[in-house]
């Protein structure tokens, strides 16, 4: 049995779908029965629902687990104490494999959510328990938030330079190393860093989009304070609206680079280009839309 938490966010139901073509009893692990029909949907075979910080409900969770993925929910606060909980869970449970979703270079101080991950990182080396570390970088999905302004006004806006260069990685690509790691052995002690692309900056992704949609697709930079404002109309506060302007802040001023080689390595082909992704999600569904007027 393996035991997925943070399941019912975009990176656990695509760990799911992955799992699912596997013969893998798979548990997710949810905040609420709300999210139990997405999980199930993925191909959970069960789910169990409570607070990563409860450890009653880990105990519960863990129980006749061989295995763990572990997520904590996105620019989650209490990251470090949910893993020092779940870690110890999973050490009383006798889990034989923990896996920890981490993120790349989480040793950037100056984006928080990173440290925490960090953090937590530390934590698993001193577990004792066997373990591997997937630091995957930004995900290409990210850019889906930007298609209906890229397709209906040709616009590509983010809050940092257009010459900031990032590293990005499919989160296919991301759930298809995580299901090679817990299936197969020899991955025990491993920390990889899983990244998809060499790095790119805004212009050369609002350069592509022009190419590939055969119309143009100019680069806007949006002011913190632009982004802030719509950040907190749509209901983000606190912790994850400061953290994540820290780290658009750090992405201007430094990037986020990364190197392909290891994820292909653990593939065993290339990673999904970013070309590749944009022809699957923003010219198909051009393409599909078309079809349907």
């Amino acid at each position: 049995m393996i035991l997925v938490t943070g399941a019912a966010g975009k990176t656990g139901l695509a760990i799911l779908r992955a799992l699912s073509k596997c013969e893998t009893a798979v548990r997710a692990f949810v905040r609420n029965e709300r999210q139990s029909e997405s999980v199930l949907a993925a191909g959970a075979s069960q789910w169990v629902a409570g607070d990563l910080r409860d450890p009653a409900a880990l105990e519960a969770a863990l129980s006749g687990v061989q295995k763990v993925y572990h997520i904590c929910p996105n620019m989650h606060p209490d990251e470090v104490v949910i893993g020092r909980l779940m870690l110890e869970a999973a050490r009383q449970a006798g889990v034989e494999h923990f896996v920890y979703h981490s993120v790349l270079h989480p040793q950037t101080e100056k984006m928080p959510h990173h440290w925490n991950k960090l953090r937590v990182e530390e934590l698993v080396l001193e577990s004792g328990l066997p373990f591997t570390i997937l630091q995957p970088t930004a995900y290409v999905q990210n850019l889906l938030a930007y298609r209906q302004q890229v397709c209906s006004q040709g616009v590509y806006a983010v809050p940092y330079s257009g010459d900031a260069a990032l590293s990005l990685v499919d989160l296919l690509d991301v759930a298809a190393a995580a299901v090679k790691v817990l299936q197969e052995d020899g991955h025990i002690g491993a920390t990889y860093e899983l990244v998809g692309t060499m790095p790119l900056t805004g212009k050369q992704i609002a350069a592509m989009l022009s190419r590939l949609l055969g119309r143009p697709v100019r680069f806007e930079r949006l002011s913190a304070a632009e982004w802030r404002l719509q950040a907190e109309r749509q209901g983000l506060r606190g912790y994850a609206l400061d953290a994540l302007l820290k780290m658009f802040a750090y992405y201007d001023r430094y990037g986020l680079v990364g190197n392909p080689m290891v994820l292909g390595a653990l593939l065993e082909r290339k990673p999904t280009s970013l070309e590749a992704f944009l022809r699957r999600e923003f010219v198909a569904t051009i393409e599909r839309q078309g079809e349907e007027l």
